[in-house]
């Protein structure tokens, strides 16, 4: 029961490091301006929870069920905003779950290998996450229509379009710097445990 229980914690809380990185939602009123910003973040929180995840278990595939979880937290935020009257495209799930498949293919292939699925497994996740969700971002119906259309009530200033520069979005030093300590805190977090292991 206590393993069960671990797992769930870890996938909760990977989930909202995940969600911390940065959008964990294509929002279209923003997610073409800030792509390479979103690839990132989200391609390093996929590589760090499922990895952390499956060294845990030891069991190949358990990174594609880690990205289940998140995949299927994403739909839900989805189904809410749509709730509220937004369109259906308004928010397009990001595409996590073939890249986590690389990453558990390449943990099978290596023996278990955790160096190879770090290095390898992470740089497959890094190279196909932005291609797979290029793909996905390539079916929304008008992104800038809808973009502009229907604007969230929440939207932060430094991310309110004003005119149709999109490349400008997000010069928030704010933002990007709030991603990135999300990012670099795991592990920085993970070297705390192993030192107070020894």
């Amino acid at each position: 029961t206590t393993h069960y229980l671990f797992i769930v914690v870890v996938a909760v809380n990977s989930t909202l490091l995940t969600i911390n990185a940065g959008d964990y939602i294509f929002y279209t009123d923003w997610a073409w301006t800030s792509f390479v910003v979103f690839s990132i973040s989200q391609s390093t929180m996929l590589v760090v929870g499922a990895i952390y995840y499956m060294l845990f278990t030891g069991v190949p595939g358990t990174a594609t069920y880690y990205a289940t979880i998140m995949t299927i937290y994403t739909w839900v935020a989805k189904g809410a905003w749509f709730a509220l009257g937004y369109p259906y495209d308004f928010i397009v799930v990001p595409v996590s779950i073939p890249s986590a498949m690389l990453l558990d293919l390449t943990y099978w292939a290596t023996r278990r290998n955790k160096h190879a699925a770090i290095i390898i497994g992470g740089t497959l996740v890094g190279l196909s996450l932005p291609i797979f969700n290029m793909i996905n971002l390539l079916l929304v119906r008008d992104p800038l229509e809808m973009a502009f259309k229907y604007p969230r009530p929440t939207l932060p200033p430094y991310m309110t379009p004003i005119e149709p520069q999109v490349g400008k979005f997000y010069n928030s030093p704010v933002a990007l710097g709030s991603g990135a300590g999300a990012v670099l805190s795991v592990p920085i977090a993970a070297l705390g445990a192993k030192l107070n292991t020894w």
